[in-house]
């Protein structure tokens, strides 16, 4: 299992869990459905695998103490984690960039964006960690993208 030094073991421990969870749902239906069909293959196997989540969370945006739009989570993992689906080939640092502006809107350290058009799971996982200075891409495991 791979551990991030900014992230709690609990939280780590709930994204392995997860990510097995996205791991199953694609080994089972592979690449090229849409991305609502993944939504609901992945919110029956958390079911199963015990894991606490909330679909479609909105999320108020806002600037400078005013509301200035919303936003909608895919995935909120027992509060903890946010879980964004993708089911395309184009653009994934806007995806990941998404997922960093739903950590600071919601002051959540950890999203994971999970990519079912890649081949494999681990080549469509991003994880996007906010630290207390700003928000860190990362594109995989290891690597890591400033965010721009």
């Amino acid at each position: 299992m791979i551990r991030h030094g900014d992230i709690s073991d609990e939280l780590n421990d709930l994204a392995e869990r997860v990510i097995g969870s996205a791991i199953a749902v694609h080994r089972e239906l592979g690449p090229g459905f849409a991305e609502a069909t993944y939504h609901r293959a992945l919110t029956v196997q958390l079911e199963e695998d015990g894991i606490a989540f909330e679909s479609e969370v909105p999320v108020q945006l806002t600037y400078h103490g005013q509301s200035i739009g919303d936003g909608r989570i895919d995935l909120l993992i027992e509060q903890k984690l946010i879980v964004e689906l993708k089911a395309a080939e184009a653009n994934p640092d806007k995806y990941r960039r998404q997922a960093a502006c739903y950590l600071k809107a919601t002051g959540l350290q950890l999203a994971l964006v999970i990519n079912f058009e890649a081949d494999t799971i681990k080549q469509g996982l991003s994880r996007v960690i906010h630290t207390s200075s700003s928000p860190r891409l990362r594109a995989s495991a290891t690597s890591a993208i400033p965010l721009a």
